[in-house]
């Protein structure tokens, strides 16, 4: 097994014995969690603010038992609200009925919303660095109870995170119960792009700026200690802020710069928000000491690649790399994550996804995820981006790797056979190394429709510009002929004899590798026409006499053949151009009653 980086903490990994297939789970080590300031509000309280916080309590308690159990909440918080607009607020007495609000009974609050935000005014009219911590325990009662309406509502409050924001998000996150809750609500807003639309329980329907979640996330990044849950949200996060800095470089809606502009003015740092989430990410490698990632992307100037539009997916193949430098276990969970991203079908992240998602196929362990990634494939074949068939088919190369999974993708054989009209030679020399491989995978013998329809659409690749399409073109089409079902063998005598004058023309091919993929498609063909003569001529090498052989044995198609070599006149190879003549001055001699057909012939010379 590979040692990890030195700087790496073990996050993810339990130690894996060589020769192992069983996938660790995600399980990070404990780590520091952070503590507020100051984790008791009454601790070294002088004695006469110790004796005011209870008789201000007493005060708030006796009213709240004052008023009828259906009234109380609303009571309260009208209370709170008319204390905070009067000329004579006092900052304790307010704390004091918001804490016995909360004291109450938490779970079954119905203004959650109007809570949160009477603390968030408690916090901005109160700066006094004593004071920053008064509500810290009735907002971390109140969060666990109430995760998404405490967290949405915030958001709204303060999407700029500005001071009170910021120090009730770090007491949030202060304590493991309500930082995974915390935490994951933060993801949701996160992972949609520009908005997130959501609502609250008082019918509050408001969207919330998924950068807003950035910023606070970048304000939980800063604390000294690490929230657990932080890294267990690792693959969510990570990915989440991936997606956000792609859809920033891809379009910014008016709203969102608009947002953005007030953040600035608020104190954010002076950056346009693809280049703030991106700082984001380094912040979230660093804390989880991720250090040498970081390091090795900005070495290969993988950060600046991901902020340009053109080239996002080449970066976020160079980040996928670099994750699976560091954990298997990280890898498997990250591309589970990835798959069930994709089967959302959403437009504007499937081909950072996909791009990110390929290059982690590396791994063993992820390519276990192969069967729901098949699922996917047909969907993404058919999408109108050329980018994504490259992507999707460099996936399908590397689950060919596993000898079940080339086995289950002959349902995609058809899909498979219409991307071989792509005009894409990368495309189309990926499809068919894919059919090379489905084709041999399962040793049945293949069904006459398929083998028709390859058989049809390999020929014209004979004639490729590039060597690699015609080398494989050449070497499925002998595959077809060995593997059709008996049934099928012939309706496929008419291609295989179309095949024969373009597989005669490329033994002269100027690339020896093409001629010999010819000459030994030939021969394939001659065993499959079951012509003993051509076969021998063959596997003797007297290829000068193959023509002339040809003609006599087929002499019905000589018309056929005729106007297939004339084809070949046009050649920019003069040594196929030279075959061509050669054939068709073998081919006069076989119509030299027929007048028409020699000037064909003399006028194609």
């Amino acid at each position: 097994m590979a040692e990890r980086p030195p700087s790496v903490p073990r996050l993810a990994w339990e130690e894996e014995e060589k020769g192992t297939e069983d996938v660790p789970a995600w399980q990070p080590d404990e780590v520091e969690e952070v503590q507020p300031l100051q984790a008791d509000p009454d601790w070294n309280l002088p004695e006469e603010q110790e004796h005011a916080r209870a008789l201000f309590h007493s005060s708030a308690q006796r009213f709240w038992e004052s008023l009828k159990p259906s009234e109380r909440e609303d009571a309260t918080i009208a209370a709170v609200e008319g204390m905070a607009d009067s000329d004579s607020y006092n900052a304790e007495a307010c704390a004091a009925m918001l804490d016995v609000l909360v004291e109450s009974d938490t779970s079954r609050l119905q203004h959650v919303p109007s809570i949160v935000r009477c603390i968030y005014r408690w916090l901005m009219s109160n700066t006094h660095v004593a004071a920053e911590h008064r509500l810290d325990n009735s907002l971390l009662e109140l969060t666990h109870a109430h995760p998404h309406d405490v967290a949405v509502t915030l958001l709204r409050c303060a999407p700029s995170c500005d001071r009170a924001a910021a120090t009730m998000w770090r007491v949030m996150v202060s304590r493991s119960r309500t930082a995974e809750q915390v935490l994951r609500e933060l993801v949701c807003v996160l992972e949609d792009w520009p908005l997130h639309s959501t609502c609250t329980s008082d019918g509050d329907s408001a969207d919330v700026f998924a950068l807003a979640a950035t910023r606070v996330l970048q304000e939980i990044l800063r604390l000294p200690g690490s929230p657990r849950r932080l890294n267990v949200l690792f693959p969510r996060i990570f990915l989440a802020l991936l997606f956000q800095i792609f859809f920033a470089t891809q379009q910014m809606p008016e709203e969102v710069d608009t947002f953005w502009r007030g953040c600035q003015q608020e104190g954010c740092p002076p950056t346009n928000p693809s280049r703030f989430a991106m700082l984001t990410v380094k912040a979230l490698l660093c804390r989880l000491e991720y250090d040498d990632m970081v390091f090795e992307v900005e070495r290969k100037r993988g950060w600046d690649t991901l902020l340009s539009a053109e080239t996002y997916h080449c970066a976020m193949g160079l980040l996928a790399r670099q994750v699976h430098g560091i954990s298997r276990s990280l890898c498997y969970w990250i591309a589970g994550y990835l798959v069930k991203l994709l089967r959302r079908k959403k437009q504007h992240w499937e081909v950072p996804a996909m791009a990110f998602l390929v290059e982690l196929l590396v791994c063993p362990n992820v390519r276990r995820w192969g069967d729901r990634i098949l699922q996917l494939v047909p969907t993404y074949l058919q999408s109108k981006c050329r980018l994504m068939h490259r992507l999707v088919l460099r996936g399908l190369l590397a689950l060919c790797k596993t000898p079940l999974m080339v086995r289950r993708m002959r349902p995609l054989l058809q899909r498979l056979i219409e991307l071989l009209t792509d005009a894409d030679g990368e495309v189309v020399g990926m499809t068919l190394s894919v059919l090379s491989k489905v084709l041999w995978a399962t040793g049945i013998p293949v069904a006459s429709p398929i083998t028709l329809q390859l058989a049809e659409r390999l020929q014209p690749l004979f004639d490729s510009d590039a060597n690699h399409v015609q080398l494989l073109s050449m070497h499925l089409f002998r595959d077809v002929m060995e593997l059709v079902a008996e049934e099928g063998k012939k309706p496929l005598k008419q291609h295989v004899h179309q095949s024969l004058i373009p597989l005669l023309c490329h033994l002269h091919d100027e690339n020896q590798r093409v001629a010999e993929a010819s000459r030994e498609t030939l021969l394939q063909a001659t065993k499959f026409l079951k012509n003993r003569k051509l076969q021998q001529l063959l596997e003797s090498e007297q290829t000068w006499v193959v023509g002339k052989c040809l003609l006599a044995e087929y002499s019905s198609r000589v018309d056929e053949y005729l106007q297939q070599s004339l084809l070949y006149l046009e050649s920019p190879q003069a040594s196929m151009r030279a075959a061509a003549i050669r054939f068709l001055g073998l081919a006069g001699r076989h119509v030299m009653h027929q007048q028409v057909k020699l000037q064909v012939i003399y006028e194609g010379e």
